[in-house]
């Protein structure tokens, strides 16, 4: 008995035009997955902080020389890392945290003898809490650069900033006290926020010493 043969199977060739809307539609899928991954990974922040900020590129040319001959120098990395929070740690609670106990002695204590020393002795804390910090601020933009990270790219340099801007503001307001008493409780009140500001700022530098 003779049996017919068995079907063959037919290769079913795909249409080109289905063949490109299928391309087409991976093509789509991969933007739209590299996308995503773009959008998540890139925050918008460090952009408005240096938008905020012009300069960092003068300033990296200006400090250059000094951080090249600091590289060479060969200090251990800890030191370099870790050297500039130390140091304005201690300025901002030794002499910045004994400063504002002593403007708030001068405000509020009724000893005489008491008041006139925190009088003698509160603007010379904070002014050398001025210096120290604008002199560290040279300190923290060299560290960052001799690990080759970015500067003024962070919410910690605009905290910095922000805040020697308001010292310098707080620095003038003992000179119109005499012209307007009122003053002494703005100076009270600005010095109070200057303070819990650069608390918040010691925090974002810790925070961005723990990133790298």
């Amino acid at each position: 008995m003779l049996y017919p043969p068995p079907p063959r199977a037919r290769a079913r060739a795909s249409s080109p035009k289905k063949q490109e809307s299928r391309i087409g539609a991976s093509r789509r899928e991969d933007e739209t997955i590299r996308g995503e991954t773009c959008l998540y990974s890139v925050a918008p922040y460090p952009l408005l902080f240096a938008a905020a900020l012009p300069g960092g590129e003068a300033v990296k040319s200006i400090f250059g020389p000094f951080v090249e001959l600091v590289k060479t120098w060969n200090l251990p990395d800890w030191l370099v890392h870790w050297g500039h929070p130390a140091n304005m740690a201690v300025v901002l609670f030794a002499m910045g945290g004994y400063g504002t106990y002593l403007g708030f002695r001068i405000r509020f204590s009724d000893d005489v003898e008491e008041k006139a020393k925190a009088k003698d002795l509160h603007p010379k804390l904070l002014g050398g809490m001025f210096f120290f910090f604008a002199l560290g601020a040279t300190g923290g933009i060299t560290a960052l650069l001799t690990s080759d990270k970015p500067i003024f790219e962070s919410p910690h340099a605009v905290t910095g900033f922000i805040g020697l801007a308001l010292l310098t503001v707080q620095s003038i307001l003992p000179a119109l006290f005499e012209g307007n008493p009122g003053l002494r409780m703005a100076h009270g009140l600005l010095g109070s926020s200057i303070m819990t500001l650069f608390l918040v700022h010691a925090a974002l530098g810790l925070q961005l010493g723990l990133s790298f």
